[in-house]
């Protein structure tokens, strides 16, 4: 593990701090920005894509001084996760939210799944986001924050050839209630569904354990179908989600849905 922890700026100690976790990239990076442009004080984490990380932060800090901070880690490595969350505190000194977005994503068809894919999509979709909101349970409990877990609509409704996948964010689903009663009244933690809101593709795939399908134009057809407003979301409707998540004091122990009506099931019509 490593990160900048250059001592924090006491001047905008009052301002809160929330991690993202995988936000170097495609929508944990649009949730970054969204915490950001509303105030917070960001901490961009990373697993390989250190150069987009660090590029983000230095973006940031040209906004404002010292209002963003970066770390790489591999979440998987759990005996290492004391040590992240004292990197994380040793910036700001304070956490008020936690973002776990980090995620694996891959098929795992019956047949050809394996141990270390159960384990990578199982370490990151659940062991890690518990082991980690652990870690930083104390630094959260002093400011009454909260945590926002990234689960999905097919936590609920299965999506073909990702059991694995799909049985791990169905844990993290369960992960999000059991601590929500866990750490009331101090601590609030709430889970966002998202639907289809950007093409799978390599690059979102956090692991080398197997590769994403490119859809064809036929297969996002169908998806479209299957969403009542008729589009694909964009990542800023996860990201202003999340912003809201993190203003709505009475509100825990919920998974909210952001998919464009696709879990109600059933195709639009022509």
């Amino acid at each position: 593990m490593s990160a900048n922890t250059s001592p924090a700026d006491t001047s905008v100690v009052e301002s809160k701090v929330a991690l993202v976790t995988g936000s170097a990239k495609r929508l944990g990076r649009e949730i970054i920005l969204t915490l950001h442009q509303a105030g917070f004080r960001v901490i961009i984490h990373c697993r390989e894509s250190t150069q987009e990380a660090m590029q983000l932060c230095e973006h940031l800090n040209a906004i404002k001084t010292d209002s963003a901070a970066w770390l790489q880690a591999d979440l998987n490595l759990i005996d290492a996760l004391a040590d992240v969350a004292a990197a994380v505190i040793a910036k700001f000194g304070r956490l008020d939210v936690l973002v776990n977005n980090a995620s694996s994503f891959y098929p795992t068809p019956i047949g050809t799944a394996t141990l270390s894919q159960w384990d990578d999509l199982f370490g990151s979709n659940v062991k890690a986001p518990f082991f980690l909101t652990q870690a930083l349970a104390p630094a959260l409990f002093e400011q009454k924050g909260c945590v926002i877990n990234l689960v999905d609509i097919h936590a609920e409704k299965p999506l073909a050839q990702h059991s694995v996948y799909c049985m791990a964010k169905a844990a993290l689903v369960m992960m999000t209630k059991s601590l929500a009663r866990e750490l009331a009244p101090t601590i609030r933690v709430n889970g966002i569904a998202p639907g289809a809101i950007l093409w799978p593709s390599e690059q979102s795939n956090s692991s080398a354990q197997s590769a994403v399908p490119t859809l064809t134009e036929q297969d996002k057809a169908g998806v479209l179908a299957q969403i009542p407003l008729g589009h694909l979301g964009q990542p800023s409707d996860i990201a202003q989600t999340v912003l809201f998540l993190t203003t709505a004091p009475y509100i825990t122990g919920q998974i909210l849905a952001v998919d464009g009506g696709r879990s109600l099931g059933g195709a639009n019509k022509a």
